[in-house]
């Protein structure tokens, strides 16, 4: 893998092919190629189908997978293979174009507690808004319940047409939750502190208030006081790499898709408001005229979108060479792409890796599992979606 050329992203070359070119398909020996030489081999097998926008993925402690499906839903499947609905209420979801059911993620004490959180549209009467809410789920994994409901509320949401909901749910190292929203498509809401539109927000998972070390804990506004930084659009990925840094992945307009390093305070750029409401989305992703200060992004697609998405750390010797990879879900692109960071968290390499280039369709979310296997959902729709396994073969 090369080095970097951000105008030239589509141009590059993808390393010689090894692993499976199709699911359910036995690896094979990467190209004897000494550039190759240390690329992994794995297996895809399909461990769920029947779906439509399954929208995250979590693996328990246990090895049961837990995922969601943007129009409602929660679902496992069990280490014995056999999948089914998990029972849980959602009377009130709000599911409308980009917005449904979105972001999950286990409390780091699952394995005692059972709490999982979701980012979901709500809907009470006329009112509409995105919620964060936590959850248990029994010890057969057939039940889930809501014990805090919300953890959060007052997140902004599109009411005509759902766009730009967001919305990723992460922990970082500390233990705060961190949350990802869209701007909803309203060019004022990015970087207004008082709206929890268009921001990196960062809670305590037990009372959902400002956690421990937020910028502005005094702001007057209490939305502000949730704030970890702002100038987003529409970040549906978070990353934690092992070293502590956190990553955030953007959806750009018709260019410039951004992969973030996620850092306190920072104004990363995106200002679309026009007086009198308007919406303009030929600005810049990062406007450093306008906010010289402002954080630019680690990876941008340039002049074209693939609409990145979900992504993940790649880690665990069996993944050779890409072990402490970036992988990014692309959704237009319908591919997956590996970035490689040095240690300060700059690019230093990308490739698309090819089993995945139009092969599966759109990719929405990339999670490793606690078995060290990556786990793929796609986002085709009309219940075709499946939920892939990728194995590294040591």
């Amino acid at each position: 893998m090369r080095s970097v050329r951000r105008s030239s992203r589509k141009a590059l070359a993808s390393v010689a092919v090894g692993g499976v070119l199709a699911a359910l398909v036995q690896a094979v020996p990467a190209a004897a190629a000494p550039v190759a030489a240390a690329r992994p081999m794995f297996t895809i097998t399909q461990v769920a189908s029947g779906l439509d926008i399954p929208w995250d993925v979590a693996q328990t402690p246990d090895g049961t997978l837990i995922f969601n499906e943007r129009s409602g839903g929660l679902s496992v499947r069990r280490t014995n293979g056999t999948a089914a609905s998990l029972s849980a209420n959602f009377n009130d979801l709000y599911a409308i174009g980009e917005t449904g059911l979105m972001g999950l993620v286990l409390d780091p004490g699952f394995a005692t507690n059972r709490r999982f959180y979701t980012c979901q549209g709500h809907q009470a009467g006329s009112d509409k808004e995105i919620q964060v809410i936590a959850w248990t789920v029994n010890a057969g994994y057939t039940a889930a319940t809501r014990v805090a409901d919300p953890l959060l509320g007052n997140i902004p949401v599109n009411t005509v047409n759902g766009r730009h909901g967001g919305c990723r749910l992460r922990f970082d190292t500390t233990g705060a939750l961190m949350v990802s929203t869209g701007d909803t498509a309203h060019g004022a809401v990015p970087q207004d502190l008082t709206s929890l539109g268009g921001k990196i927000l960062r809670i305590d998972p037990n009372t959902g208030g400002p956690a421990a070390g937020n910028p502005r804990p005094n702001a007057a506004n209490p939305n502000t006081r949730l704030m970890w930084n702002y100038g987003h659009r529409n970040p549906q990925g978070l990353a934690l790499r092992p070293n502590g840094q956190m990553f955030n992945v953007e959806h750009g307009s018709y260019r410039d898709d951004e992969v973030n390093r996620v850092l306190r305070n920072r104004n990363y750029g995106w200002d679309p408001f026009v007086p009198g409401g308007g919406y303009d989305e030929s600005v810049p992703m990062t406007d450093l005229q306008k906010f010289p200060d402002a954080r630019p992004a680690t990876w941008t697609s340039g002049p074209t979108t693939d609409a990145t998405s979900g992504a993940t750390f790649l880690v665990g010797t069996p993944w050779k060479s890409w072990n402490g990879s970036l992988v990014v879900a692309q959704l237009q692109g319908e591919s997956l792409l590996r970035l490689t960071l040095n240690s300060r968290g700059q690019l230093t390499g990308e490739e698309l890796i090819p089993e995945f280039s139009g092969t599966y369709g759109r990719l929405r979310t990339a999670q490793l599992g606690t078995d060290g296997s990556l786990y793929l959902t796609t986002a085709n729709g009309d219940g075709s979606d499946v939920i892939l396994k990728v194995t590294p073969r040591g």
